[in-house]
């Protein structure tokens, strides 16, 4: 859906690749692109109470960036940036319990590859067992994990400001 968005300006917004996920060595601008088109691509791709969780975090993610990116600050600007991480860190614990916990979620498959040649590797480097090796049955559960340095460091980033 990424691929449907057209450009805009003169690299203002550019095109994206076919596959937005698999987009490799991305620059800020790009994660700033991807962020500003987010909310029409994701809209009506998930049912329409997940849809709404979905979009409302879309927005309050754009908001927090907007203001994170401002060049200059004043009080009124500082305390609604306050105002907004709270509102953004609501936003994600509720997109945490309702919309993640709704969907099963796995690894893409370049870092099912990835695990993969790093279990061999280290199968070589070690020295034959007696026990049977490890079963690969596919590729593991990923879920939205919260409890990060970069989720938690979000609400001081304002007053750091």
């Amino acid at each position: 859906r990424y691929r449907k968005v057209p450009t805009f300006g003169r690299g203002t917004i550019r095109h994206f690749h076919n596959n937005a996920s698999a987009m490799k060595k991305l620059a800020a601008r790009d994660f700033e692109d991807l962020l500003q088109c987010a909310m029409p691509v994701f809209e009506m791709l998930l049912p329409d109470d997940h849809n709404k969780i979905m979009l409302d975090l879309l927005f309050d993610v754009a908001v927090w960036h907007a203001y994170a990116k401002l060049r200059m600050h004043t009080e009124d600007t500082l305390a609604l940036f306050d105002t907004t991480t709270m509102v953004l860190g609501h936003s994600v614990r509720k997109f945490s319990k309702t919309t993640c916990q709704h969907y099963h979620t796995t690894e893409l498959p370049h870092e099912y590859a990835a695990r993969g040649c790093r279990e061999a590797a280290l199968a070589v480097q070690q020295p034959p067992s007696l026990g049977k090796g490890k079963d690969r049955s596919g590729p593991k559960f990923k879920s939205l994990n919260l409890s990060t340095y970069k989720f938690h460091a979000l609400g001081d980033y304002p007053n750091t400001i």
